[in-house]
């Protein structure tokens, strides 16, 4: 989920029908995998936050039918979620996370929403009417390069003169 709120709010610039067309309508099946590719136009702050540095491209689903047919694009149906633990769904507002153990639908987590949350993964806490089950992030420690004065009454030492 980091990784699509960063993607909605970086390469799409909030741009919702862009990142559908994207995601959903342009694949021909489906993604075996989504990859970093998608956090173009993001900070590198961010892009090291969610992937620890590490770059991968995103990946098609490749399906080869048994007579050699086109593939056909997979629909999940009630009751034919097997093998399957958390589904999405794109709202205008944000990402609707339902736990597929659990619920038929789930909480929304808005498209504002600090990509760099720290989100729960256990199924039982997404649930339709309680709170998204997150963290913020913590804040990042401010830096600074001007020398901080000693403490009143702190021992100084100073370097031997020869």
């Amino acid at each position: 989920m980091p990784l699509l709120l960063a993607t909605h709010q970086h390469r799409f610039a909030g741009d919702l029908d862009a990142m559908t067309r994207h995601l959903i309508d342009d694949v021909p099946v489906g993604w075996s995998a989504l990859g970093t590719d998608l956090l173009d136009g993001a900070p590198d702050e961010l892009i090291t936050a969610l992937t620890r540095g590490e770059r991968y491209a995103s990946d098609h689903l490749d399906v080869i039918t048994p007579d050699g047919s086109p593939p056909t694009r997979m629909t999940v149906r009630d009751g034919q979620a097997s093998g399957l633990d958390w589904g999405y769904v794109l709202h205008e507002h944000g990402i609707e996370v339902i736990s597929l153990r659990e619920e038929r639908h789930g909480p929304v987590v808005g498209w504002a929403t600090d990509p760099r949350t720290r989100f729960s993964d256990h199924p039982a806490l997404w649930q339709p009417t309680g709170p998204v089950p997150g963290r913020p992030p913590l804040p990042a420690p401010k830096l600074t390069t001007t020398a901080v004065p000693p403490a009143a009454g702190a021992a100084t030492t100073h370097p031997t003169r020869r």
